[in-house]
């Protein structure tokens, strides 16, 4: 750069002085030599003489003057000349100078008109400085020119080298990355004038980072240079990047940047374990949820590539243990998740897989990302307490359990290998727990005294199991005793049925289903037994238990007819499960009806038992207040002819009325049958019933004599003879002619058939033992009160038989 500089100031000087001169030399006068001087430094005016005028050529203007930048030398830089025509160079011109600099950068002889500047000018600071000059009269001052304005630039020089202004820089690229990879882009600034030659012409080249890295001479742009660069062999780079003016030609000026390359992760690398079998340690005793240990699979990548999962393989033992990810520290922790138990397994044996969470498609070519590593886990014996085979017992005891009785047991057992004796106790924690005790060898609760269960119906006592050769290690169990009531109350039908059979039933079907309830409590959950008495022998129906808490009334052949037998009694036992065991026995009436084909009823005897299917419920009212009257109305009649009935029977002898005749004349006595025909007023029926009910002859016997009364005449006491004799008789007294014109009675001994009150008539006293008790007739109401009076009073006395016809 000096000798460019000398070169040109030795250039100007040459000019200046004259020794080079122009190819055509200009005109030798005064004008001529002047501009010949100064060169660049102005136009001059040609001063022309035309019709007597003359022009006068004008040399008092000045563009601009160039002056070299950082001059080196000790004498002041020689900028320019200024002069004006009307300088002669007697010295009568004086030359002025002012504007930027004037006095301190740049200075001007006022008599030559010579610029000098006075220092080193750097055009990076001010490529310009704006002047203005000016000739006056040496002696009087008067302005000679007027005042001219002119540039001095400042001629740039290579003085500035590439600047990088944001280096050092910091840059990254994935690992693994194909040569050519952009990485960035560096620019360096010169401050040297663009515009003037190669001073800021800038080539890039690096200088340190091959060959891992290149740069764009021209753009500065740097890239990758060799392929699949592997972050987890080199991860930080360091280029030395280097700008270079003049083209880069020799002498140019350089400058040079850092840039730190580091190359980030990509999931390159699979996870792997340290080794292929880890063993691990756990006491027995370990609760669930806590660790067992610590596993870690490897993994080269960093950051999220190297995020590991881990899991148990299926199968083997592992159901025992769970894993879980520890993110800080990529370690597996196994925690427990079931209890354990040295006596029953004192070792684990399975697998642990570790693989990557994140895997990148491009490199799964190179094989699965997870490996495999076996765990086995040894399970330390702990010195435990017993351990009860159930977590609680319940007991039931019924109230009047006697003192010291047994009722139930408790068992603990030692697990551990050394299988130490176990003692039981009691627990005392209330003064009610003192009802019970256990043996503390056999763990067997008994009673200490007597329960009652309106006092507390539930004990609940606390028994505790300790070791005999560690009494340290013990554990209790609950023991809930309930108090349970005796029973008391047997079961009973719900309610006394009376039920049907059809004529055309079949044999096991079911005629009705019965149920029974209990006083005891509970009511829920109790158990019942349906069964036919065992001393008890029915041919006709039996109790079928269903098993629910009913039973069915089942026939047992078939053939029921209404005419032979209508009405059938069923006892039903019904027992049910308590303690102590409680029965009661109920009846069944079951009455014989005639039946459709499938079982729908018909009829019993003359009377329906159920109301017609389909009525309404005001219909069946109504049909029941029909009834209740009709039945009203029945009672009152026979009230009243009864009442009718008495006061007749209890006429006196003396009635004046002339109809009734009286037959005074006394019978000879049962043996007597020429007076009268006894067989015509006598009940066969009342004979059969009087023998049953005193006992004075078997159903055989009465069987035999109405056989023998059927087959003998009307003196034997034929019953259809008599009711037609007694209905002719009838017929006379109210249809006859010698019926009276008032009422009349009729009176016959005879009371029909079916009568509950039997015959009443002396006729039958043949029959009648001197030493019966009629006093049982008082019980049938006040009308047998007389009879009973008369035949105590008659009993001795033959029998009579008296008719008496009003």
């Amino acid at each position: 750069m000096i000798t460019r500089n000398g070169l040109l100031l030795v250039f100007w000087f040459l000019l200046d002085k004259g020794f080079l001169a122009p190819l055509h030399a200009p005109p030798q006068s005064r004008m001529g030599r002047e501009q010949h001087l100064r060169g660049v430094e102005g136009l001059g005016l040609r001063r022309h003489v035309a019709s007597g005028v003359q022009r006068v050529k004008r040399g008092w203007v000045w563009n601009q003057f160039f002056v070299l930048e950082e001059y080196m030398g000790s004498e002041p830089q020689y900028v320019g000349k200024l002069h004006t025509d009307l300088d002669r160079g007697d010295s009568d011109v004086k030359y002025t100078l002012s504007g930027e600099g004037v006095g301190t950068i740049f200075t001007i002889d006022q008599t030559t008109g010579d610029i000098h500047a006075l220092m080193g000018l750097d055009r990076e600071v001010k490529s310009y400085y704006t002047l203005r000059a000016q000739a006056v009269d040496m002696n009087t001052g008067r302005p000679l020119e007027p005042e001219s304005e002119f540039i001095i630039k400042i001629q740039d020089v290579n003085d500035n080298e590439p600047k990088f202004l944001d280096g050092p820089y910091t840059a990254s690229v994935p690992e693994m990355s194909p040569g050519g990879t952009f990485v960035m882009q560096v620019t360096a600034t010169d401050a040297d004038d663009p515009s003037y030659g190669n001073s800021a012409r800038i080539v890039y080249s690096i200088l340190h980072g091959q060959p891992y890295f290149s740069v764009d001479s021209k753009t500065g742009v740097i890239r990758t240079a060799l392929p699949n660069m592997d972050r987890e062999v080199k991860e930080l780079y360091q280029v030395l990047i280097q700008a270079k003016d003049m083209g880069g030609q020799l002498g140019g000026l350089a400058g040079t940047t850092t840039i730190n390359i580091t190359l980030s992760d990509v999931n390159d690398n699979p996870p792997r374990f340290s080794k292929s079998i880890f063993h691990l340690r756990v006491p027995e005793s370990s609760l669930v949820g806590s660790a067992v240990g610590k596993i870690r699979a490897h993994d080269l990548d960093s950051e999220k590539n190297a995020e590991v999962e881990y899991s148990i393989v299926p199968g083997d033992e592992g159901h025992m243990f769970n894993i879980t990810y520890n993110g800080h520290s990529q370690e597996g922790i196994i925690v427990l998740s079931e209890h354990l138990d040295y006596e029953t397994k004192r070792s684990y044996t399975f697998k642990v897989e570790a693989s990557n969470a994140h895997l990148d498609p491009r490199f799964l070519h190179r094989g699965p990302f997870k490996d495999t590593a076996t765990v086995k886990v040894n399970v330390l014996d702990v010195d435990e307490p017993p351990v009860f085979t159930k977590t609680s017992y319940t007991i039931d005891v019924y109230e009047d359990t006697p003192v010291s009785t047994i009722i139930g047991s408790v068992t603990a057992q030692d697990l551990d290998a050394s299988t130490s004796a176990v003692r039981y106790s009691i627990e005392w924690k209330r003064p009610v727990d003192g009802c019970f005790d256990i043996d503390t060898v056999e763990g067997t609760i008994s009673t200490t005294e007597m329960l009652d269960r309106e006092s507390n119906r539930q004990h609940n006592i606390f028994v505790v199991a300790t070791k005999v050769n560690n009494p340290l290690l013990s554990n209790k169990v609950t023991v809930t005793v309930n108090v349970l009531d005796v029973n008391e109350f047997p079961p009973e039908l719900t309610i006394l049925f009376d039920t049907f059979v059809c004529e055309n039933a079949k044999v096991g079907q079911v005629i009705q289903t019965i149920n029974a309830t209990d006083k005891d409590l509970p009511t829920v959950g109790q158990k019942f037994f349906f069964k036919s008495p065992r001393e008890i022998r029915n041919r006709n129906f039996t109790v079928r238990d269903f098993g629910n808490n009913t039973a069915g009334i089942v026939t047992k052949r078939v053939g029921f007819q209404r005419r032979v037998q209508e009405y059938y009694v069923v006892p039903v036992v019904v027992e049910d499960s308590g303690y102590p065991a409680q029965s009661s026995t109920g009846t069944l009436t079951v009455r014989v009806c005639a039946c459709e084909t499938d079982g729908s009823l018909l009829s019993c005897t003359a009377e329906a038992v159920f109301l017609p299917v389909g009525l309404s419920t005001g219909a069946v009212m109504a049909i029941l207040l029909c009834m209740v009257i009709l039945l009203v109305i029945v009672v009152l009649y026979v009230g009243l002819r009864r009442q009718k009935k008495r006061e007749t029977l209890m006429s006196s002898k003396e009635d004046i009325r002339d109809n009734v005749v009286h037959y005074d004349v006394e019978g000879g006595g049962e043996e007597d049958t020429h007076a009268f025909d006894m067989g015509t007023l006598r009940n066969t029926k009342a004979i059969k019933e009087n023998m049953l009910r005193r006992g004075t002859g078997s159903w055989s016997d009465v069987t035999t004599q109405t056989e023998i009364n059927g087959s003998t005449p009307t003196t034997e006491g034929s019953t259809n003879i008599i009711r037609d004799y007694i209905h002719q008789r009838l017929q006379e007294n109210h249809l006859g002619f010698s019926a009276l014109p008032y009422d009349s009675l009729a009176t016959y001994a005879y009371e029909g058939d079916g009568s509950v009150a039997e015959s009443l008539s002396s006729i039958e006293s043949w029959t009648v033992d001197g030493r019966e008790d009629f006093r049982y007739l008082s019980e049938w109401g006040p009308s047998f009160k007389t009879l009973v009076g008369i035949l105590d009073k008659d009993k001795a006395d033959p029998p009579t038989a008296e008719v008496e016809e009003s």
